[in-house]
């Protein structure tokens, strides 16, 4: 079930957000970089990928936390930061939400005690040691993370692994574990050389989820439809590491599956369909 509404207005309201993103953050000298499918419909699109309805953006932990006092000192009436520390069941990353409107996901369908209108991702962008071994190390807990948050929503595995493994959580000391893991991946986040950056607290495999430190060493503005957001200046290497091919457009099918919302709505409160 969807509203009336096409994917372009819900495009639309996620710009708006996200111009209310980067205003807080150049007056205030925060540094966030696109990333992703927002990096990757930026070059070849100019904007949003036509087909997508989200907005993906890195942040290291220090520029996430300037960037987390400066929003809630604004004591905004309509954005709201949703975060994986505070929303019970939720560990991933954090997301700036739309008071007013609606983006729910199947996951999250039956969640009434979590905020749903539509957002911008923030993800966080960790240093890790050149080290292969620690590298390991940090992805395992990094996807042990990213199951044990999947766990949380009756999320359906797709493999036999997956199955054997979210079974085996059920007797594990799961919170403890994953504190334990949020430790390792945030423990090389001061490293100022001889270091990579790593995002795997997602499904990314190592090597997509690793990147080389030039990738993300200097923000440059970005066309991004009627405005410029703060990109790699390296953006097109990044794209080419991390997709191949990236001006290939897919196929029609993983166009489809790019739309994540079962219900969207740009002006009515999700609380209305929660009921």
């Amino acid at each position: 079930m969807k509203s009336e509404q096409s994917v372009k207005q819900v495009q639309n309201k996620i710009l708006e957000i996200m111009k209310y993103i980067d205003k807080l953050c150049r007056e205030n000298g925060i540094v966030y970089y696109i990333m992703g499918g927002t990096a990757l419909g930026a070059v070849r699109h100019g904007g949003f990928i036509p087909w997508d309805d989200d907005l993906d953006i890195f942040m290291t932990p220090d520029q996430y936390e300037k960037f987390k006092t400066v929003l809630e000192a604004q004591h905004s009436d309509t954005f709201v930061l949703q975060e994986w520390r505070t929303t019970e069941k939720y560990l991933e990353y954090a997301k700036v939400r739309m008071n007013g409107t609606t983006f729910i996901e199947e996951v999250y369908q039956n969640r009434k005690d979590m905020h749903q209108g539509i957002y911008v991702d923030i993800m966080m962008l960790h240093k890790v040691p050149k080290n292969r071994f620690v590298q390991k190390l940090v992805y395992y807990e990094s996807k042990f993370v990213t199951l044990y948050a999947l766990s949380q929503r009756n999320w359906k595995p797709k493999t036999k692994g997956q199955a054997l493994v979210l079974h085996s959580l059920k007797i594990m000391p799961c919170k403890l574990m994953a504190k334990m893991a949020y430790r390792r991946i945030y423990k090389y986040d001061k490293l100022t050389d001889n270091f990579m950056f790593c995002y795997w607290i997602t499904p990314a495999k190592f090597r997509s989820g690793l990147f080389d430190a030039s990738f993300f060493s200097e923000p440059v503005d970005i066309p991004f439809e009627d405005t410029m957001l703060l990109g790699s200046k390296k953006i097109k290497e990044y794209l080419a590491y991390r997709y191949g091919d990236y001006m290939k457009l897919p196929s029609e099918e993983a166009q489809k599956a790019a739309v994540h919302a079962m219900i969207f709505d740009t002006e009515k409160d999700y609380k209305e369909y929660m009921q």
